[in-house]
């Protein structure tokens, strides 16, 4: 059994800053890679950002520049920072965990960018 948490979503002007984190808790022996994606009402699930147990990382193109994601293995955590958000960046933030194969994913959280 693997959870995953989330917190840091919330509301934050146009140009202000966030930072998501997801932490795993559970029958974790080792994590594979982890990432963050979103999906707005209507739409299909989006990558946002991945990162390997490598720390190799990969972005959408529209928040290259603007979200950087990391993790901390000795907790088990994995992290977005997202700077200069917009409007469109509103939705619903979900975290991904691959762990020995099999494909988890958080509860989602919230992020609001609006004035």
């Amino acid at each position: 059994q693997v959870q995953l948490v989330e917190s840091g979503g919330g509301l934050v002007q146009p140009g202000g800053s966030l930072t998501l984190s997801c932490a795993a808790s559970g029958s974790i022996f080792s994590i594979g890679a982890m990432g963050w994606y979103r999906q707005g009402p209507g739409k299909q699930r989006e990558l946002v950002a991945t990162i390997t147990s490598g720390g190799i990382t990969n972005y959408a193109d529209s928040v290259k520049g603007r979200f950087t994601i990391s993790r901390d293995n000795a907790k088990n955590t994995v992290h977005l920072r997202m700077n200069s958000l917009k409007p469109e960046d509103t939705t619903v933030y979900y975290c991904n965990v691959w762990i020995r194969g099999y494909n988890y994913w958080g509860q989602g959280t919230q992020v609001t960018v609006s004035s």
